[in-house]
Order: structure tokens, then C-alpha cells, then sequence
């Protein structure tokens, strides 16, 4: 690799992905794009969303209620239109996949079919920092069972000094907690620190000693490869603003093994949760589809669904594999640049692993010295990144719409700020 404008430009006239950005809309600075390293907080808006809202709007103030059934994509199964695509992204079968809802209201159902504690298995295992819905959901999980999160909640720390939690760690921990433990839940990529946790390994570990694993994949979905039927995972959810780059609060998606389809786990039932084929029979009693689309309870949001299509469909053209082998590359070019800038005795700290095998496309890095004002000096140079406190910022290099272009110039602004010739 080289810190030089040519050899990125090089990078990028040879990317088949290249293009892609051209279908994002990005923020203007002085009349350029913004340098955008969010996408870990607020994916880039797709040029394709308007006119798939347009489609909708169209739909309703021609067919009215109808819409339901006469709409080019009739509103009745929308949630449909986006289990194929879905399915890949996460490593799914078909039925094991719905987009519904957001994500915190999606782990809480999930929760109240999957944590079930009884006698001395009430434990719930997770990652150092979580992200805080995580844990809030976790304590009133604990509270709905008469339980003391105090009591009931393991928070997975690192070692001393350390940041990332190693793998051996993790395991042991599992194995320690044995037949206390009913739930591991991890964030798969860590919101602070970017780590990607080997979650195939801590669900063999979990239920080798009776728990279940679910995950928390909001950054992890559209991040990196995922293969959730085959590593076993229980359950998992997940929201599209960030990687999947569907508009605030965009409508979030859930998975459940299959092998929980036609079980009578308990579940909170809703009208939409029922079988297609008597759904309008309006029955007294809940008739589960055999699916993870059981778990629905109300019709689907189709507007915010529309712009979900809209960003999905760049997924299914780009791949997955494609884009984490451009993801790896441009992190670690990322990852280059700012060790150049550190040669030059800036005080920098990288949190996130060095490892492409343990990270997706985020570096978290620590600015000793610094505080918060100086996100709004990059602001002002026209760089976008994510402050949190202390003293990290964290930046996202997503292959479909950042460049290698993009972290060059990003580097160049940071040896200005610091004041590097």
C-alpha cells in the first residue's frame, strides 16, 4: 500500500464495485461530497429509494384500500418481497427470515419466546459494552420474571488493560456459568470497538451446556458474512440503517431456526403472525405460520419497507462475498493510513483488532489529547465520522459507496489539523 493520491485512484479504477457509489446520495461540503465514514451509525441514501416511495404513493392514491391486492407489489405480502434477499445476507433458509418492526421492539420478541428461566438457568451472558438497548432490554427481561438483573445479567469483560475480549475467554465463561446460564446474547460486530465475535464457536459453546445463543446483528447485517442456519444460531435481529442503508429508523428484520417453526415455544401472537390461508377467516384462536413470519404481529410499513427494497437491491447485485473482499482492503487501507499518520508521532490508538478475521469495516481509534470538538474541526474539513466519549471516533469505510480515494484525502486532512507537512 502507499499514502499517495495515484495509488488510490489506481485502487479504485480497479474496483468492480467502484460504481455503486454513483447510486448514493452524499452530503455536500463546498460544493464536493462529504468524506462519509458513518455508514456504522447512518447508511448514505440510495438514488433508488424516491422513486420506489413514488411507486407506493402512486399505488395508494390509485387503488386505495385495494392497493393491498392490486399494487405492483401488493401491500397484503409486502414483508415478501424481502426474504430472498434477506436469506443471503445473513445465511438464512428462506423461512427463517421476516423484516418487521425496529430492532430493540425485535429483541424484546424475541426475549419472550427465548428466555425462559427456570429453576437455576436464568443467566444471561453478553459482551463488554453493548450497545445500551441491548442491556436495558436484558434488565427488564430479568424484571418481567421477578428476577434481579443484578443477579442475572453477566457482563463478558476483557481482560485487564485490554479492550478487545479474546476468544478463550469467551468460551471458558460459558463453560464456568454451565447450567446457570440461559441466554448468551452478543452484538456479532461490537458498536464501540468494531470487534466481529466468532459466533459460531460461542453457539457451539452455549448449547453444550443447555443455553441458547441469539444475536444482535445491527452491525453485522450488510457488514460482514453471516451464516446463521448453518452455525446454529437460535435467533437473531437486526436493523437497516446502518450497513443496509434503509433510512432512519427503517424497519428491521428477525431470523429464528427453523427447527422453532412448528414448536410451541411461546411467542406474542399478532393478526399478521397467522397463516396466510385463514388469516381472513378471523378465527379466535392463533394459527402460527411455520415460519419466522409467525412472530409478526401487525401489517407491514410499507413506505419505510419501500426504501428497505430500494437498498436491498443494491445487495443483490454487489454480493456479499464482493463486498467484504473490497471491505477488507479498504479497512485495512484505513487501517495504513492512520499508522502513517502515527510515524509522525500523532497519539493515536487503535481499538479495533488488527485482524481482518476479527473486524468488519470499522476502526474505532482513540485521539489522546483530544476531545469532542474535534469531530466538528473534521466537519468542518468536510470529513463525517462518530464520536464517542471519551475519545474515540469511529469511522466506517463500506465498500458499496466509500473509496480508497476517500481515505487518502482523509489522511491528508488529518496530517493538516495536526499540523503535518
Amino acid at each position: 500500500m502507499e499514502n499517495a493520491l495515484n495509488w488510490a485512484r489506481e485502487q479504485d479504477a480497479a474496483d468492480a464495485l467502484n460504481h455503486f457509489r454513483t447510486e448514493f446520495y452524499f452530503p455536500q461540503h463546498a460544493g464536493k461530497n462529504v468524506l462519509y465514514f458513518t455508514g456504522n451509525s447512518l447508511g448514505l441514501q440510495p438514488k433508488g429509494v424516491q422513486s420506489s416511495i413514488q411507486e407506493e404513493l402512486d399505488a395508494w392514491k390509485t387503488f386505495g384500500v385495494e392497493g393491498h391486492f392490486e399494487a405492483k407489489r401488493p401491500w397484503f405480502n409486502y414483508h415478501e418481497f424481502f426474504t430472498e434477499s434477506l436469506a443471503k445476507i445473513v445465511g438464512a433458509n428462506s423461512s427463517e427470515v421476516v423484516c418487521m418492526n425496529q430492532l430493540t421492539v425485535n429483541l424484546h420478541l424475541l426475549l419472550i419466546s427465548f428466555y425462559r428461566p427456570k429453576g437455576k438457568r436464568v443467566k444471561i451472558l453478553f459482551e463488554y459494552k453493548p450497545f445500551p438497548s441491548d442491556r436495558y432490554a436484558f434488565e427488564s427481561q430479568a424484571k418481567l420474571h421477578g428476577l434481579d438483573p443484578n443477579e442475572v445479567l453477566v457482563e463478558m469483560q476483557p481482560r485487564a488493560g485490554e479492550v478487545l475480549i479474546r476468544e478463550e475467554d469467551i468460551l471458558a465463561k460459558i463453560s464456568e456459568l454451565g447450567d446457570e446460564l440461559a441466554i448468551v446474547c452478543f452484538g456479532a460486530v461490537n458498536y464501540f470497538s468494531g470487534q466481529l465475535f466468532p459466533v459460531e464457536k460461542i453457539g457451539v459453546a452455549a448449547h453444550a451446556v443447555g443455553a441458547l445463543i441469539g444475536l444482535d446483528l445491527a452491525h453485522a447485517a450488510g457488514n460482514v458474512p453471516l451464516q446463521l442456519h448453518q452455525w446454529n444460531i437460535d435467533f437473531a435481529c437486526w436493523c437497516s440503517y446502518k450497513y443496509m442503508n434503509s433510512g432512519p429508523g427503517g424497519v428491521s428484520g428477525i431470523y429464528v431456526h427453523e427447527r422453532f417453526h412448528g414448536s410451541e415455544v411461546l411467542r406474542l401472537a399478532g393478526w399478521w403472525g397467522n397463516k396466510a390461508e385463514t388469516r381472513f377467516l378471523m378465527g379466535n384462536s392463533f394459527d402460527p405460520t411455520l415460519s419466522a413470519e409467525a412472530w409478526q404481529l401487525s401489517n407491514a410499513p410499507v413506505f419505510s419497507m419501500a426504501v428497505h427494497r430500494a437498498a436491498l437491491d443494491l445487495f443483490d447485485q454487489a454480493g456479499m462475498e464482493q463486498l467484504r473482499m473490497k471491505s477488507e482492503r479498504l479497512t485495512a487501507y484505513l487501517e495504513f493510513i492512520f499508522d502513517d499518520l502515527c510515524k509522525t508521532g500523532i497519539a493515536l490508538e487503535q481499538l479495533t483488532s488488527r485482524r481482518s478475521n476479527e473486524r468488519g469495516c470499522q476502526l474505532s481509534v482513540r485521539l489522546n489529547g483530544k476531545d469532542k470538538s474535534f469531530v466538528k474541526t473534521l466537519a468542518s474539513e468536510g470529513v463525517v465520522v462518530d464520536w464517542r466519549e471519551p475519545d474515540v471516533i469511529r469511522m466506517a469505510p463500506v465498500p458499496l459507496y466509500n473509496s480508497f480515494e476517500d481515505v487518502f484525502q482523509f489522511g491528508q486532512i488529518m496530517r493538516k489539523l495536526y499540523g503535518i507537512n
